[in-house]
């Protein structure tokens, strides 16, 4: 019975101390994740940074060449049809 009091004692201890707590403990936990991350180098950066460029260049000017033919396409048919 005395067992079980003290560690209702504990929880309530806990509890409050917890509420107040969690920021510090929040932080501590993000100090150490960001200590174990990998970051990468500046080569790295670069070249995914050149590919990312590349890629939005492609897929803009795809895009932008799709709009350019399905335009072309509505103007042809609204203007065969009579369509104004």
């Amino acid at each position: 019975m005395k067992t079980a009091r003290l560690e209702n004692v504990k929880d309530a201890s806990s509890h409050i101390t917890g509420w107040f707590g969690r920021p510090r403990v929040f932080l501590a936990q993000v100090k150490n994740e960001m200590e174990r991350v990998t970051w990468p180098t500046r080569k790295e950066v670069y070249a995914t940074t050149f590919v990312v460029i590349l890629t939005s260049i492609f897929f803009g000017m795809y895009l932008w060449s799709i709009d350019l033919v399905l335009t072309r396409v509505a103007r042809f048919i609204f203007e065969t049809f009579g369509a104004q």
